[in-house]
């Protein structure tokens, strides 16, 4: 979000909760990227602010609501208001129950990679409407198609970017690997360690695709803990996460803190992982 509008963002996220009868004196900044995530006090809850415009906001908290149902691993909505999106001074505002941290916070790789399949098997019970992966894909090469959108990229790395996308989106889909709904993007910043086991977040980036796609963004070992991953896919699909992401980072209306120094070390990971491929 851009600095300029974070006061405006929390003062909507306060007002927001005073007005379902919460209690919002003091506000803690947890996470700042496309929206931004508070925590408030006293009523602890977690409040995410975002411009009016996001759209995926409803959608995120009918499918927290149908995951939580089934008993998957993923974080609720405040149970002291109403599961629904406020709009405020431009701003769409949800709030959620906030999870104090476990101790310690990093989550084990057998346990990461468990509450994964547990939150995919929840997926698997959940019929909705979503973008397919390649739909991800497909946004990434436009931005590293226009030279207005990516000025900064030399000519020998937009090649790279666009031949890298092209390529293992179609490895990728020539495996023929069973497809389900996914989280899109279950890397260890959108899940929480807390005392009931670990928790995701940020379902608004749901999309459908195989497991491995999933697996891409968590760690490596977790890929190890996965039952019947695929690991040529799985090196594939973190290959082309990372494409993707890389491309995201190089957009100059990137919004991501610091996604502009990303950038660079992301194209620098990405071709040291495309060498380790080359025979």
């Amino acid at each position: 979000m851009q600095a300029s509008e974070i006061p405006r963002a929390v003062a909507a996220a306060k007002s927001t909760a005073s007005s379902v009868g919460l209690t919002a004196e003091d506000a803690i900044i947890l996470q700042d990227s496309n929206r931004l995530t508070l925590r408030l006090l006293p009523c602890d809850v977690l409040v995410r602010v975002a411009p009016v415009a996001h759209q995926a906001a409803q959608f995120e908290i009918d499918l927290a609501q149908r995951l939580a149902d089934c008993g998957s691993p993923a974080a609720v909505v405040e149970p002291r208001v109403e599961p629904r999106v406020h709009q405020r001074d431009g701003f769409a505002v949800t709030l959620w129950t906030y999870y104090e941290p476990a101790a310690p916070r990093e989550i084990p790789p057998a346990d990461y990679a468990s509450a994964l399949g547990r939150l995919h098997a929840g997926m698997r019970e959940i019929d909705v409407p979503t973008p397919h992966f390649t739909d991800r894909v497909e946004q990434a090469q436009q931005i590293v198609a226009s030279r207005d959108r990516s000025p900064a990229l030399t000519d020998a790395d937009r090649e790279l970017l666009a031949n890298t996308l092209r390529n293992l989106r179609r490895a990728v889909l020539e495996r023929g690997a069973a497809e389900q709904l996914l989280h899109g993007e279950p890397h260890p910043g959108n899940v929480l360690a807390t005392t009931n086991g670990p928790l995701f977040i940020d379902l608004e980036t749901c999309c459908r695709g195989p497991v491995e796609f999933d697996l891409a963004h968590a760690p490596e070992e977790v890929g190890d803990h996965y039952p019947g991953a695929d690991q040529g896919l799985l090196r594939d699909c973190r290959i082309l996460a990372l494409a993707i992401a890389t491309a995201w980072r190089w957009d100059r209306a990137d919004l991501l803190p610091n996604g502009h120094q990303l950038g660079p070390q992301w194209l620098s990971q990405m071709k040291t992982a495309l060498n380790r491929t080359t025979p």
